[in-house]
């Protein structure tokens, strides 16, 4: 299943304001798998939203990402758990995996996925909707989420301090990083400066300049127009 040529086309469902349909964009590219995007938008429409009942079918949570697989006949949704899942069943020789085959190793690439998961990508989350679409300010609320989205942007710096800052983890680029992208490019919008963070600016850099992220956001951002 490793063949483009022998592998059927996965459908990504996307929106493009946020954040985590790019990262299995990017994944879905690095591993070049043939996928189509089929794009949704944020109301109960019954054959556009995903809060309708034809999307409700394929994720009950009502958010994109979601992917079906019909070479599996397998249907993930939630980010974290698509990319895994991706990793098992299209990157046989563990290229964007744990970095070695360590227990420490397996430990690094989960703790990492999962403080983007549980930590930075949440707080980000949260910087932005007290800043652009809370119905009343609440600035006591969005200082802490600043300060928080902020303290992690810290601790990705000594990360990358450690790795070298080509990647997160030592050893290339692998799925942790298409993990952090979408949400470290959204530091703008959240409002917040990398000026402070020289290593996370780089590294961010260095992402966006990668062919497999530019397609991404490319493929994504035309089948958004097209909808």
């Amino acid at each position: 299943m490793s063949s483009t040529n022998e592998t059927k086309t996965l459908t990504l469902h996307a929106h493009a304001t946020g954040p985590n349909p790019f990262k299995i964009g990017i994944a879905l590219e690095s591993l070049q798998l043939p996928y189509t995007i089929k794009m949704w938008d944020f109301s109960d429409d019954a054959a556009h939203g995903v809060k309708g009942s034809t999307f409700l079918k394929i994720n009950e949570n009502g958010r994109v990402p979601a992917l079906e697989d019909p070479n599996t006949g397998v249907v993930s949704w939630e980010s974290g758990a698509i990319i895994n899942y991706l990793r098992r069943t299209y990157d046989k020789a563990g290229r964007f995996g744990p970095r070695g085959p360590s227990e420490q190793d397996v430990v690094d690439f989960e703790k990492w996925e999962y403080f983007l998961l549980t930590t930075l990508g949440p707080m980000t989350g949260q910087t932005n909707w007290y800043r652009h679409y809370n119905a009343q300010a609440n600035e006591d609320a969005l200082h802490r989420y600043e300060a928080q989205t902020s303290r992690c942007y810290t601790v990705l710096e000594g990360q990358l301090d450690k790795s070298g800052g080509e990647s997160i983890l030592k050893g290339g680029v692998c799925a942790v990083d298409w993990h952090f992208e979408p949400w470290l490019r959204q530091h703008e919008f959240a409002g917040l400066s990398l000026e402070e963070y020289p290593r996370v600016k780089k590294w961010l850099e260095g992402m966006k300049g990668r062919k497999e992220v530019q397609e991404a956001y490319r493929k994504i951002k035309e089948a958004a127009d097209g909808s």
